[in-house]
């Protein structure tokens, strides 16, 4: 395991829940960013938002001692995340009306994909897994923006 300071992420004192909260600001940051760059409607604040909100119910939790007395808090408490994350990500996906085709267009599963992260980025972050809240912050926005490039290069042709 990681031990590089660990206890500075300690969820009972004040440095700790500062850390945990400006980690999920950052890892919804990075995402934010990009969506930003793309010009998408739910971009840097949104994701910030997201990300800190998830990490304050995991920490709520942690702090209120709920989690010692019942251990399958933090799970439930995800889930509810999960739950109320989908009806976020839900306004993002939207239908074009209908053309002359009677085809409808979806829009927006990308960036509702990007909310649900955002959640689970701030989730681990409040969690106080630090290294995989980056690393997967990494990743996604690696995804977001050169995967992109590649679909633009190679699928659109």
């Amino acid at each position: 395991m990681f031990n590089t300071g660990l206890e500075l992420l300690n969820p009972t004192d004040w440095v700790g829940v500062l850390l945990r909260l400006g980690l999920a600001l950052l890892v919804g940051g990075m995402i934010g960013f990009e969506r930003e760059l793309d010009r998408k409607p739910a971009g840097l604040r949104t994701h910030m938002l997201v990300s800190l909100g998830a990490a304050l119910f995991v920490l709520t939790g942690i702090q209120t001692g709920i989690v010692q007395a019942e251990p399958n808090t933090v799970s439930r408490i995800m889930q509810g995340l999960l739950a109320g994350i989908g009806f976020l990500g839900a306004g993002e996906i939207f239908a074009v009306s209908r053309d002359r085709s009677e085809m409808v267009r979806i829009q927006g599963l990308t960036s509702a994909s990007a909310i649900w992260v955002s959640a689970a980025l701030g989730t681990a972050a409040g969690c106080g897994l630090w290294f995989m809240s980056l690393v997967a912050a990494t990743v996604t926005v690696v995804i977001l923006w050169a995967v992109k490039k590649l679909e633009a290069n190679w699928l659109d042709k």
